[in-house]
């Protein structure tokens, strides 16, 4: 009877060794899951701006809006001077025709269709070929001053929209705050700033091509050199012989 209650109590025992171990091992693991989620896990967002905000290149439209007077069919000089600067812009940038949409069903509608002949002359002296010229008509409230609109489209760079905070950027248990990570809207308006002052779209992708040196100055500058003269540029003046006055010497 001894034996077997030893027996019985052996088999208990180990029973209970080996419970523990599993409950031992179970921990384990989920540690090592709770520290590999820790550390293998990716940024939710790239940590650099110009990733997260990129700039883009896209077709967007240049308007000229012409404000035609109901009596008076004919452009003013200071709109005649925009027309001119636009067309000029056109034969620049432009990437397609010119689109001109003139009002109908206002009160100023005979004398906006008047105007657009006046507009189309312009181009065409400027150096838009006329077969780039489409004229379409768009309807408008009968008491609204419809516009004369001149468009063409363009190579444009844009980055955003700005202003975004997907995520709270003060004290919380996201992970991101206690990692030092960079918001989401970080960089975003240095981005679109920098998309809106830039003239010509393309220089943001590749440079432009180098233009020829100046011989005859280089050619010049190599016989001085050769003949051990001074090759810096001579004035034609003395530098202070455009002075009035000496006050304060």
């Amino acid at each position: 009877m001894q034996t077997v209650r030893t027996m019985i109590a052996g088999r208990r025992v180990d029973a209970a060794v080996a419970l523990r171990a599993i409950v031992v091992a179970g921990f384990g693991l989920l540690a090592c899951g709770c520290q590999t989620d820790q550390t293998a896990a990716a940024p939710d967002v790239p940590y650099d701006y110009r990733m997260r905000h990129p700039i883009t290149l896209t077709e967007a439209e240049r308007t000229l809006q012409i404000f035609i007077g109901s009596n008076r069919s004919a452009l003013t000089g200071q709109q005649r001077a925009d027309v001119l600067a636009f067309a000029q812009t056109w034969k620049r940038e432009a990437t397609g025709g010119v689109l001109i949409d003139v009002p109908t069903g206002t009160a100023n509608a005979r004398a906006s269709a008047g105007a657009m002949h006046e507009v189309q002359s312009i181009l065409a002296a400027t150096g838009v070929p006329p077969d780039t010229m489409m004229v379409r008509s768009y309807p408008a409230s009968a008491t609204a001053l419809a516009p004369l609109r001149v468009t063409y489209p363009r190579i444009t760079a844009q980055a955003g929209p700005c202003g975004i905070w997907p995520q709270d950027i003060g004290p919380s248990f996201n992970r991101d705050y206690f990692e030092n990570t960079p918001s989401w809207n970080f960089g975003c308006a240095t981005q679109r700033n920098l998309a809106a002052m830039v003239e010509n779209p393309s220089d943001l992708v590749q440079p432009h091509t180098e233009t020829p040196v100046y011989t005859m100055r280089r050619t010049e500058v190599m016989q001085k050199y050769r003949k051990g003269e001074n090759t810096a540029t001579q004035r034609p003046f003395p530098p202070d012989s455009g002075k009035i006055t000496d006050f304060g010497q």
